[in-house]
């Protein structure tokens, strides 16, 4: 964050006592100044928000209504802030009438799209808004409720069918889930318009890679040529008071119970000639790299999926090489990186550093990507969605461990649960923090969690580990509140554990399906609150407001019964998981503030990223390596911000040495530029500081020589640290004399695994790119810890000053100094 500008300083002659008690008034009031607030990440604006008007329809008036789409180029799989204005009030508690209807069609008439085009109608067995405005069916029949007398193509009581892109056949029936369903569509059947006439929602676009029948983003060129991605389009359909055929719902209804509800599918002609179209324009997917190129495999941490598939494109083009990517655990990344062999080349991304067992081959580490994860969520309430929240690591402690009663069961609580809250809204330490929390329209889900071990599973441990309260209540104490850990997790030991790479679910709990039919069913916890597949699947299903919980009995239709997903009503999402930062930037989640060591309540933001960076030590592993540490995220320090590593093994040929380090360097060179393109660095990264950016290009130089001997500097390293150890380094882990190390002098050896490790801070060089909100010294300390140390130094040279200034007026200049 940038300081504002300040006030020039006084410069005309001033009797000496004025300036000295001005010199003490200002430094009492520069002490009482606050710290700058912490800042919330933001999605990097690009300059293609489009804003369209509705129009008059046959019985209902959008002419007043304005809506924007904030982003519509550079697009991917993502989420899209859409706002309007000059819309009817959506009455309250309910969508019987007033709302919009958002989905995603393909298309490549220059007009729009057709209804057939449309991904509408997967969430069907929702219950409101009527029961066809969920549905591609469209009511001909005469006599028929809200039949459409502008309808032609279709007759009796028929339906759009979806025609995808490509040849494949259209779907057959208005409950055919051939190509989308309750689980993967990104329709909103529901958007709500406040009191103001306003509303806003984030939409879910999708790729042709999560979305091939829409098939956005793919080449269209003939014969493979220069890319020409394929556009797509948002629609908009509003509704208003009135069905299809022209019945006023606010007045007389056409059936019993459906007078106030507007009814009939949006794809009915009426209503759809009332759409608002947008193009969207998205970034070249699938295959974007010239055939023929060697394919150099990459593969590991999840914290650098975003970033590496970024870089892909441009890495095809200027190295001449193809790197394939493998999203997986770090610990199977670390083991194909340690056997590595001239038949099986590979780059590994990881956050803990890898073991070189004593003989082996040396293997260097290169920090690619500083980011962590959040606790995000997707929560609305009688006035909108939930913008604020502020979790302890003991609140998230009892998440994890389903110490609250609808974690575990719908249905009453078991007996070693009575008397805990029923979810984290209602406890009494929850609410003492979030006075001003709303009460949520629907009931909220537990926080999801990854299936997969991770190293980043371990940060959130550590971080709970490293608060005494949290400690005290996975131990088994009970809160100041009553409320007790549940029994299941008492023997796991998770107060003290050190390699806790899993959030286990071991509660044995069963409960009755809802709506239980014959023969009954049965939910387990993992039923009502399934894992995650990977932070970026908990980010969408979050995007969705839908945890994915399959809890519903369900006829099988010529097939036993089933359980199925109770899927929310709109207007009532409340979900919540932990996702790496990139996912919540890229899907506009909400994020929790966490309290971190200093009891500062902080979001993940590229200060807040870059502030933890600075507080991380070497690991007693590899010097080279920053390991993350929750205990040590004071002032504006984010605690659970982790720094992604290349690591390679120089037991490779010198032709994959040689590509591997160009991938590298291009990461920590022109990668670390933030914007929405191609080659960049997505939102949801901070750019590697200056001394991380250092000790990247002495790991590709190493890898490429085959050795880890020389530092970044080019002088002699015996110990193999690449010159981290030197006390002259300018990447070092020694402060000696060096732009960044970590020892107070000395010689960099033992000493570099816990002595202060500055070379992890500093600036990103400045780019053309688009920026992220970033502002760093050059030893790594943000704004916030910036004016903090100032303020106090002001402080003893202002008091002296006034002090001076009494007996003459050499302090006078000292008593005006301000913060550059």
């Amino acid at each position: 964050m940038t300081a504002g500008s300040r006030p020039a300083a006084v410069t005309r002659p001033r009797p000496r006592v004025v300036v000295a008690v001005g010199a003490l008034l200002a430094g009492l009031v520069l002490a009482l100044l606050p710290l700058p607030p912490v800042t919330t990440p933001a999605a990097a604006a690009d300059g293609s928000a489009v804003t369209v008007t509705g129009k008059k329809g046959a019985y209902d008036d959008f002419s007043g209504l304005k809506l924007t789409v904030h982003q519509t180029k550079d697009l991917r799989s993502q989420g899209v802030r859409i706002t309007w204005e000059g819309g009817a009030p959506t009455p309250e508690g309910t969508f019987n009438n007033n709302f919009l209807q958002i989905m995603q069609c393909w298309g490549d008439d220059p007009a729009g799209p057709s209804r057939e085009q449309c991904v509408y109608g997967g969430t069907d067995n929702v219950v409101v808004p009527g029961l066809y405005a969920q549905s591609r069916e469209v009511l001909t029949e005469p006599g028929s409720f809200a039949t459409d007398p502008a309808e032609t193509q279709y007759t009796g009581r028929s339906f759009v069918p979806f025609r995808p892109v490509g040849d494949l056949p259209p779907t057959t029936s208005a409950k055919d889930k051939t190509y989308f369903g309750p689980l993967d569509t990104n329709e909103q059947i529901a958007g709500r318009t406040f009191a103001a006439g306003t509303g806003e929602v984030t939409f879910e676009v999708q790729d042709g890679i999560q979305a091939p029948h829409l098939g956005c983003g793919l080449n269209t060129a003939a014969g493979g040529g220069t890319p020409a991605p394929r556009s797509c389009w948002l629609v908009v359909v509003p509704r208003g008071t009135h069905n299809a055929d022209g019945t006023d719902v606010t007045r007389t209804g056409g059936c019993t119970g459906c007078d106030l509800t507007v009814d009939g599918s949006p794809l009915s002609a009426t209503n759809w000639a009332q759409r608002m179209v947008v193009r969207l324009d998205f970034l070249s997917v699938g295959a974007f790299c010239p055939e023929g190129q060697p394919e150099r495999p990459t593969v590991g941490s999840e914290l650098t999926t975003d970033a590496v598939t970024s870089w892909q494109p441009l890495l095809c083009s200027s190295t001449g090489n193809t790197f394939a990517f493998t999203q997986g655990g770090e610990e199977q990344a670390r083991a194909q990186v340690q056997n590595t062999t001239d038949d099986t080349p590979v780059l590994g991304f990881t956050v803990d550093p890898v073991a070189e067992p004593e003989g082996a081959p040396k293997v260097v580490h290169a920090p690619l990507a500083v980011s962590g994860l959040t606790i995000a969520f997707f929560m609305e309430s009688a006035s909108g969605v939930v913008q604020e929240m502020r979790l302890t690591p003991r609140l998230v402690a009892k998440m994890l461990t389903h110490s609250y009663t609808k974690d575990v069961t719908l249905a009453t609580a078991p007996d070693y649960l009575r008397g805990n809250p029923e979810h984290f809204d209602l406890d009494p330490e929850f609410r003492e923090l979030n006075p001003e929390f709303p009460a949520l329209s629907g009931q909220p889900t537990s926080l999801m969690v990854p299936l997969q071990s991770s190293d980043t599973t371990r940060l959130v441990w550590n971080w709970l580990q490293s608060d005494q309260e949290a400690r005290d209540f996975l131990s088994g104490k009970a809160d100041p509140w009553g409320t007790k850990l549940n029994r299941h997790y008492q023997e796991l030991g998770l107060a003290d554990a050190t390699s806790l790479t899993d959030f286990p679910k071991v509660d044995p709990t069963t409960s009755p399906a809802l709506a239980n039919g014959d023969p009954p069913l049965a939910y387990t916890v993992t039923d009502l609150d399934p894992y995650m597949a990977d932070l970026h699947d908990g980010a969408l299903r979050t995007r969705r407001g839908n945890n994915g919980n399959v809890v519903k009995w369900e006829p099988g239709n010529n097939a036993p019964p089933k359980l199925v997903n109770d899927n929310p009503l709109p207007g009532r999402h409340a979900t919540m998981a932990i996702v790496d930062t990139a996912s919540t930037e890229r899907y506009g989640l909400k994020t929790a503030a966490l309290r971190n060591a200093d009891g500062a309540f902080v979001r993940p933001s590229a200060d807040t990223l870059t502030a933890a960076v600075g507080e991380m030590r070497p690991s007693s592993v590899d010097a080279t390596v920053l390991e993350p540490d929750p205990a040590r995220a004071t002032g504006q320090a984010y605690p659970l911000t982790a720094v992604a590593y290349a690591a390679a093994s120089v037991n490779q040929d010198a032709t994959a040495r040689a590509a591997y380090a160009k991938f590298i360097r291009y990461a920590a060179g022109a990668g670390q530029t933030p914007g929405l393109s191609a080659g960049q660095l997505p939102p949801g990264y901070a750019p590697l500081p200056t001394g991380q950016r250092a000790l990247a290009e002495a790991a590709a130089d190493a890898l490429e020589r085959g050795t880890t001997t020389g530092g970044p500097s080019g002088a002699a390293d015996p110990d193999g640290t690449g010159g981290l150890g030197s006390g002259t380094g300018t990447a070092g882990t020694s402060s000696g004399t060096g732009t960044g190390g970590a020892a107070t002098g000395g010689t960099g050896d033992a000493a570099a695994s816990t002595a202060p490790a500055s070379a992890a801070n500093g600036t990103p060089p400045p780019s053309s790119g688009p920026q992220q909100n970033v502002a760093k010294s050059a030893d790594g300390v943000t704004p916030g810890d910036v004016l903090g140390i100032i303020r106090w130094v002001l402080l003893v040279v202002l008091f002296l000053g006034g002090t001076a200034g009494i007996s003459g007026p050499v302090m006078v200049r000292l008593g005006q100094r301000r913060i550059p």
